[in-house]
């Protein structure tokens, strides 16, 4: 008996470091009365998320609305540098000079910052990569808003990068707004790649999830977990089992227009009654589907 005592008092003490730990880390809330959003801020010491793959603006740690939540952890192992450690919709911008970089020399990626080139393989979002330079971040915090901005000044690329968060007044609604301008010489050429890691209300993937598009979709003959665990219908993608632990699903998706209002998707989770509708005000260049056990995107 002594000894499950024990046990239980080591267990509270884990719980009570780790939260301790987390509260630590730069935060903000912010709410328009409707919607509420945890969001964790940049910074190169205590930030929750110093990984290379993503934006570092802009981690939903909660976003909460009429009883519902749509983020929070969604991968088993945590750790800082991890490439894929972020939650909600987070965004990763394809990297700048990679390619002509010499092993030792630097790229770019915005949203990062200047990165080390480690040796001469391929480029990998999966991987970490030395960085050089974070530039001078800034963050801005009003009631229903955040603006997070970057200035990064380099010997090829420079540029100001502002991201702004917003929740709508009076509205159920969350907007993500950016704005880029080139500093430097040299031409910036990139993609902006939006993974929606939204979790609904900690549901397991499975049957009640749904994804909805504006147009018929087309799939590419790539991926894997299509026919089994996903089905194709139209314009919808229909989970047709629970996921196991470890089991991942994706492929590539064609069928979209030239214009913006092909950027219509919608998440429903049918169990529990909440959904999610993704629009922009820019077209898509390329779709792609991914799904593991916790999250679809």
């Amino acid at each position: 008996m002594q000894n499950v005592y024990h046990k239980i008092i080591c267990l509270s003490l884990l719980i009570a470091i780790s939260k301790s730990l987390f509260s630590q880390i730069p935060q903000t809330e912010i709410t328009n009365g409707i919607i509420s959003a945890r969001i964790y801020l940049p910074d190169a010491v205590r930030g929750y998320y110093r990984g290379t793959r993503f934006d570092w603006s802009g981690i939903n740690s909660e976003i909460k609305y009429g009883g519902h939540s749509f983020s929070g952890q969604w991968f088993e192992k945590y750790d800082p540098l991890l490439h894929d450690a972020v939650m909600g919709p987070v965004e990763a911008f394809s990297p700048l000079g990679y390619e002509e970089a010499s092993v030792g020399g630097h790229f770019i990626t915005i949203g990062v910052g200047s990165l080390e080139k480690q040796d001469s393989s391929a480029y990998s979002p999966y991987r970490y990569y030395k960085i050089i330079n974070s530039g001078i971040r800034k963050t801005e915090i009003k009631n229903n808003r955040v603006l997070f901005s970057q200035v990064l000044q380099d010997s090829g690329y420079s540029y100001e990068y502002k991201k702004t968060e917003t929740l709508t007044k009076r509205k159920s609604r969350m907007v993500l707004m950016h704005k880029l301008k080139n500093t430097g010489h040299r031409v910036i050429e990139t993609m902006v790649y939006d993974h929606n890691f939204f979790l609904i209300d900690s549901q397991q993937t499975g049957p009640p999830l749904e994804l909805i598009f504006s147009f018929p979709l087309k799939e590419k003959k790539e991926g894997q977990g299509l026919g089994d665990m996903i089905s194709i219908k139209g314009n919808r993608m229909i989970v047709n089992r629970s996921f196991k632990k470890n089991e991942q699903a994706y492929t590539l998706l064609e069928g979209f227009g030239l214009t913006a209002k092909d950027y219509d998707i919608r998440l429903e989770n049918h169990k529990t009654g909440a959904g999610i509708h993704i629009t922009a005000n820019r077209p898509l260049s390329k779709l792609v589907f991914w799904a593991c056990s916790t999250v679809l995107c």
